[in-house]
């Protein structure tokens, strides 16, 4: 379930609330790459402080860890709850730039698609080549070498003599 902003407000400090706030729908669209990159940061940055603050406090109240202050915590709902909503301001901001680099790459991929078919059109309107391999004198055939004659009683002679040969080393 979703909490209101009236309690992200009343779990977080000031500067927590404002970044939360800027992770919002309205606020978000608005925010340069730039920006955004930098808000991921610092709630990424405040979030783990929360996780290690509400992990510290759970382990304080296992009597795992020494008190922090005067006493163990007893409870960590606030902790808890902070850390939640700094984990939801993160995926929210997550999700955004997710959605922007897709934007950019559909973007990109469209510019390629159409610069592609741009050259495609040229290609066909330009004259085209000439199907020979010179363009004054055109294709020559290559005059045929006749290739050396062989003597048909000496065709077989060299694969006789191996089998001949390695009979001979067998039967030794």
């Amino acid at each position: 379930m979703g909490r209101s902003v009236r309690r992200e407000r009343q779990l977080l400090t000031v500067d927590e609330a404002k970044l939360v706030e800027d992770s919002h729908h309205p606020a978000l669209g608005l925010l340069s790459d730039k920006d955004l990159a930098e808000l991921r940061k610092l709630v990424r940055e405040r979030r783990d402080r929360a996780r290690q603050i509400a992990a510290r406090q759970r382990r304080e109240m296992r009597g795992k860890a020494d008190p922090r202050g005067a006493q163990a915590a007893a409870d960590d709902t606030g902790s808890r709850e902070k850390r939640d909503v700094l984990a939801a301001a993160m995926q929210r901001l997550n999700r955004e730039t997710t959605r922007r680099e897709a934007k950019a790459a559909r973007e990109a991929m469209k510019d390629s698609v159409a610069r592609a078919l741009e050259m495609r059109r040229i290609r066909a309107q330009a004259p085209g080549r000439p199907a020979s391999q010179t363009a004054n004198l055109g294709i020559r055939a290559k005059e045929k070498t006749p290739g050396r004659a062989r003597d048909g009683a000496k065709l077989g002679a060299i694969s006789q003599h191996n089998k001949n040969m390695q009979a001979k080393r067998d039967n030794r």
